[in-house]
């Protein structure tokens, strides 16, 4: 944003614009919007990504909390171009918008987590999406096991997307600079028959509770849904932390459990 610009960051909104146009440059040519498809952009804030992109596309899509900047947005493009949908993007129905959805934006960095927890009911919709995030919430969600960065958020993304980590992006690139630094990521949902049949709540569960307490060995996290014995049938030491565990392990642990409940 243009020191120029009369427009004050909000804290409460998490608003960093975007200004660098060489980062803008790089986002739009991962995304490579292509006329007639259905792109929805979260967060366009004062329309640094929103231009680029209506240059290729004769209709977009946008989710804005701010009134401010919904109408400046509504100032700067007429509604057959742009369809403002005036709101918290925690709350939208991204299905409501069809199939086969792109999604792009510069997420703001306190509701980061939430919002890919939500848009993942959305997977069928959707056909990719493209964010910048927190530098260290990308390294979460492309964790391998073993590692620091890989907990609850790893392995439900992984359940659910193929994830790329497309580039970093400094505190420079924003007004105001951010304190943190921010990278780029493609999310694409993985399809029906590359995700293993499963309760959905029973998964959820069984890895919340196994990250719950870290330092913890899943013999106490999970003591609770099943015995140390348990986990050593399905080949998992009990006696290893949650962060050890890759995603198929949660899979059969949820598998399990769910041959094990009685039937209603």
């Amino acid at each position: 944003m243009p020191k120029t610009v009369n427009h004050i960051p909000r804290k409460r909104f998490g608003q960093n614009f975007l200004v660098d146009q060489g980062i803008i440059h790089a986002i739009v040519e991962a995304v490579r919007p292509q006329p007639g498809e259905t792109v929805v952009e979260i967060g366009p804030g004062l329309g640094a990504l929103t231009r680029p992109l209506l240059e290729r596309l004769p209709h977009l899509h946008a989710v804005e909390l701010d009134r401010d900047i919904i109408a400046r947005l509504q100032k700067a493009w007429p509604a057959e171009r742009l369809t403002i949908h005036a709101g918290d993007a925690l709350k939208f129905d991204f299905g409501s918008l069809g199939n086969d959805v792109r999604v792009v934006g510069n997420l703001p960095y306190n509701i980061s987590s939430p919002l890919l927890f939500h848009l993942m009911a959305f997977a069928p919709h959707i056909r990719d999406m493209h964010f910048m995030l927190q530098k260290e919430v990308v390294a979460r969600m492309v964790a391998a096991p073993g590692g620091a960065d890989y907990g609850r958020l790893s392995v439900m993304l992984q359940r659910r997307f193929h994830m790329a980590w497309l580039l970093d992006v400094p505190p420079g690139a924003f007004e105001p600079p951010p304190k943190v630094d921010s990278a780029v990521v493609r999310l694409i949902p993985k399809s029906a028959s590359e995700i293993v049949p499963l309760d959905e709540a029973l998964f959820a569960r069984v890895v919340a509770t196994a990250f719950s307490q870290r330092r913890k060995t899943l013999r106490n996290t999970l003591g609770a849904l099943m015995r140390a014995e348990d986990l050593a049938a399905l080949g998992i030491d009990p006696g290893l932390r949650a962060e050890a565990l890759p995603l198929a392990d949660y899979e059969a642990i949820a598998r399990h459990l769910a041959a094990r409940a009685p039937a209603a």
